[in-house]
């Protein structure tokens, strides 16, 4: 006669311990709830820079001032209306916000369903497409193309801006963005190579 022991199946209740240990996965769901609070911060500092962006092109001179403040533009002379390159600023930190976002939206769907547990969204009209093959390593590499993109943004915004800065925070910028970059490809690298190997053993 078998071991009663041996004869769980694959769904068997966990023993108090592993049930806490696993259990304590949920103590991440505030953390994500924290990060749908920021996206939502995010989302009203964007709509607060467009109206800006439209009543400064209606002339107001308060919206104006708040943008040159707010894109730290610091031109020689008084501005007293758009030029392209404040509307390149302003258009450029609105972007980065967007790609902000996005980033906040992989690390909250794509966190939540690798770490906390499955939507099961399987069917879903909306599921995003790389939602259905994530794992830690592939959020991993979206999150250092994500990193990247929104580090080239801010470099643009720098050289566009490049009057305003000095040659040290220029070559600075770069050298981090290339860090980020070679990172990311380390990233994915190291990725491919154990995803070969796994395949490799089966």
């Amino acid at each position: 006669m078998a071991d009663s022991n041996f004869t769980k199946g694959p769904h068997s209740p966990l023993r108090p311990l592993p049930s806490m240990i696993f259990a304590s996965r949920w103590l991440q769901l505030p953390l994500y709830v924290g990060l749908i609070v920021a996206q939502g911060v995010y989302v009203v500092h964007f709509l607060l820079e467009l109206w800006h962006l439209v009543e400064a092109a209606a002339g107001s001179q308060a919206a104006l001032q708040q943008l040159i403040n707010s894109i730290g533009y610091r031109p020689g002379a008084e501005v007293t209306s758009l030029n392209e390159t404040m509307i390149m600023l302003v258009v450029l930190a609105l972007i980065d916000v967007v790609m902000i976002s996005n980033l906040l939206i992989m690390v909250i769907v794509g966190g939540y369903e690798t770490f906390v547990s499955r939507m099961n969204l399987e069917g879903h009209p909306d599921q995003p497409e790389w939602l259905s093959h994530v794992n830690a390593s592939v959020l991993k590499v979206k999150l250092a193309t994500a990193i990247i993109g929104i580090s080239s943004i801010h470099l643009l915004k720098t050289f566009i801006n490049a009057a305003n800065y000095s040659d040290r925070v220029l070559i600075a910028q770069t050298v981090i963005h290339i860090t980020f970059l070679l990172s990311a490809m380390a990233i994915a690298k190291t990725d491919q190579m154990l995803t070969a190997a796994a395949a490799e053993r089966h």
